[in-house]
């Protein structure tokens, strides 16, 4: 890795920070929405158990970069653990539809932050770049599995997708500290030019 600003290093940080968060919050989702499916959506266990050991992968890989770039966990874990568990008990609660749909959600979500970052990381951390282009392939997968499972989404199931991305949102924010709306600002900048 080169010489990068202070910034950019602090951004760095927090990227590697957030997507570790993100991975361990989606442990929790998968780990609770197996732990219903297993009694009340059967079919969707497999999927689910395959998309966790994934999880489990990229949150290692992002807990092992943490130190070359002077990073850490983040200081609003707990909401990224509670939250997600919370979230995936629900959602399976709700069905088939309902795991799917929040499946979808995130990893859409989760999808468009990587494309930031890989953007972002191109020139100033090509290790880093290298790690998320590689989670980046499986959450796309995800998110395709999930987009094929759902049925007919009706409204319900868009406002709980409305919702989900929304507090997706609000806490890559919050443990990017707003960095991640600036290299959506950026991004966005570069494809206008």
């Amino acid at each position: 890795m080169g010489e990068l600003s202070r910034r950019d290093a602090l951004t760095v940080g927090r990227i590697v920070r957030v997507n570790h968060a993100g991975e361990f919050g989606a442990i929790r989702i998968y780990s609770a929405q197996i732990l219903v499916a297993r009694r009340f959506s059967p079919d969707c266990v497999p999927a689910l158990l395959e998309m966790l050991g994934h999880e489990r992968q990229h949150c290692a890989a992002f807990r092992a970069a943490m130190p070359a770039r002077n990073s850490r966990p983040c200081r609003v874990m707990q909401f990224w653990s509670w939250g997600g568990w919370l979230l995936g008990f629900l959602t399976a609660l709700l069905g088939q539809q309902g795991i799917w749909a929040c499946t979808a959600a995130v990893e859409a979500t989760v999808h468009r932050h990587l494309d930031d970052q890989l953007y972002y990381l191109a020139e100033r951390d090509p290790e880093l770049h290298a790690i998320v282009q590689s989670i980046r392939e499986e959450e796309l997968a995800h998110l395709h599995h999930a987009e094929e499972q759902l049925l007919a989404p009706g409204r319900l199931l868009y406002l709980l997708r409305a919702a989900i991305t929304v507090a997706t949102d609000c806490l890559i924010w919050l443990s990017t500290w707003g960095d991640s709306v600036r290299m959506a600002h950026a991004l966005k900048a570069a494809r206008l030019c």
